[in-house]
């Protein structure tokens, strides 16, 4: 997904409704920062800190696994790249359903092991501390890039919905936005989040049908002449609906497009933090109805954003969403704003539930990512003691892991405002489907599977991607890349994923045909559950 904003002077809203959308916006994050106080947990039991002591209930934790899904990535980049590029969005918003099919087949397997992070899961097949160093590594890829992401485009967003749009202001959003995440993060627990989840979800789904509802009021209620609208305002009406329209893929289209469909969907299973939610669960079987609730869920909300994308296209123009945002992430906001007249209550009021929907969207995922890495580095690393104190050891390193991350991805995306940052969300997105898929495979499904497999398909993944990323064209050779003047890129796809994830099945089948160490006995893989 694209997650540069462009920085050039706009306000969507409109000096008449900048008002009253403003305070009405600062009531709400007031009263959400008070519950939000209200979730704080003084608990020092670790278990019952990190997975709510695995008492969620099916529909509590489908609830919170659906918001999990509910980014600011899928919220504003996916919904923009329908409304600009058609197609090739619309293919983007299908990924995310599918990568939640596929960690249904896995709930209930990771549930009954027992195990909740990376390092839990690496450790099922080997030994001793390399495992656990390795998941350390690979969360830490994972998370830092989607912080800098999520906390850069939250503020670049808030300073658009109050009219301030100059760098100045965008990195002062970035750092107030920022700064509130880490303090909820830091007094909050699973069960905390997953509360704040549940209410991101009804109001997310709520706004975005009342948006898709007036949008098609303006067309006399067809859906068919919306569309039609939608690419006739196109910035192009003959392609808008095919494959190879998105600028990042206008090259060898259909494996660009396969590599794509292999990140999203197995990066986004893969995820750290769905892990998590998922080990949360009461049990294997409440894990799958979990999983079920959350594909019907997240099924219902890229329908509203896919509707919505076409929606903005339609009412607003392509052209005239680009003039505001080069990569149409402020189509949302567009949207809600020329749905219904100037002047109306029902605006302002349509207008304030996108912001604050933003605002929930923006808390709760950079929470649930922060969460997770540090509950890694807590419970894998630096926490692995055992006795009478070490309850109050782990929160003690949780806490101090959550401010750490939250000071490095604040100043990260506060260094990083002015420059395109696509291939973060890339890396990110690879590695997740590149490291972890290949050993949640391996370790659920084949019980060969050891050490040496694990280590080389991890660390050999990870060299790939960050190689086949830097010399890709979302680094050098585009318009949209990080250093767009300079030409390095001669690996031509957009993401690693056609080579990285099929080496690192390979390497982690190659590692462990040729063992160092005997695997873990079938009877103990059986007793957790695994096999």
């Amino acid at each position: 997904m694209v997650l540069h904003l462009s920085s050039g002077v706009h306000d969507p809203i409109g000096p008449a409704a900048s008002g009253p959308v403003l305070v009405a916006f600062l009531v709400f994050i007031g009263l959400a920062l008070l519950w939000v106080f209200t979730l704080a947990t003084h608990d020092d039991h670790a278990e019952g800190l990190y997975v709510a002591d695995r008492s969620l209930s099916p529909v509590f934790n489908g609830f919170a696994m659906a918001g999990e899904q509910i980014s600011v990535v899928t919220l504003f980049a996916t919904s923009g790249a329908i409304a600009l590029f058609g197609y090739d969005g619309f293919a983007s918003a299908v990924d995310s359903v599918l990568a939640l099919g596929l960690l249904l087949l896995l709930a209930q397997r990771i549930r009954d092991s027992g195990r909740y992070t990376l390092g839990d899961v690496f450790s099922l097949r080997a030994f001793g501390p390399a495992p656990r160093i390795a998941a350390a590594v690979v969360t830490l890829a994972i998370t830092l890039p989607m912080l800098v992401l999520q906390l850069r485009a939250g503020g670049i967003i808030a300073a658009m919905l109050i009219g301030l749009s100059t760098d100045a202001a965008q990195v002062l959003c970035t750092v107030l936005m920022g700064g509130l995440v880490v303090c909820f993060a830091v007094v909050a627990d699973l069960k905390g989040t997953s509360r704040m989840h549940m209410v991101k979800v009804v109001i997310t789904l709520v706004t975005f049908g009342v948006l898709v509802v007036a949008s098609l009021r303006k067309f006399s209620w067809d859906a068919g002449t919306l569309l039609s609208a939608a690419v006739d305002k196109s910035v192009a009406p003959d392609d808008y609906l095919s494959p190879g329209l998105w600028a990042h893929i206008s090259s060898l289209v259909p494996l660009n497009m396969i590599s794509d469909h292999i990140v999203m969907i197995f990066g986004t299973a893969a995820m750290p933090h769905l892990i998590l939610r998922v080990a949360a669960s009461r049990t294997g079987r409440s894990a799958r109805r979990s999983m079920s609730i959350a594909v019907g869920l997240t099924g219902a909300y890229f329908l509203l954003l896919i509707a919505t994308g076409f929606a903005a296209a339609a009412v607003v123009g392509g052209r005239d969403i680009g003039l505001v945002d080069g990569n149409g992430q402020a189509s949302p906001i567009l949207l809600a704003s020329g749905a219904l007249a100037n002047g109306s209550v029902m605006r302002v009021a349509l207008i304030t539930a996108v912001a604050s929907a933003a605002f929930l969207v923006i808390l709760t995922t950079v929470t649930s990512v922060m969460f997770a890495a540090a509950v890694c580095l807590a419970h894998d690393l630096f926490a692995r003691t055992d006795g009478r104190r070490a309850g109050s050891r782990h929160v003690r390193v949780l806490r101090l892991a959550l401010v750490a991350l939250g000071a490095v991805g604040l100043t990260l995306s506060a260094a990083a405002h002015r420059y395109s940052v696509e291939f973060l969300a890339i890396f990110s997105m690879s590695v997740a489907a590149t490291c972890v898929a290949p050993v949640l495979v391996y370790s659920y499904f084949w019980p060969g599977f050891n050490r040496r497999g694990l280590l080389w398909s991890v660390y050999g993944g990870l060299l790939l991607c960050t190689v086949l990323t830097l010399f890709s064209p979302t680094v050098s050779g585009s318009a949209y890349a990080l250093m767009p003047g300079a030409e390095f890129n001669w690996y031509p796809f957009r993401t690693p994923g056609l080579v990285s994830v099929p080496t690192a099945f390979l390497l982690g089948w190659l590692g462990s045909r040729n063992p160092g160490r005997s695997p873990v006995r079938a009877e103990n893989l059986a007793q957790q559950g695994v096999i």
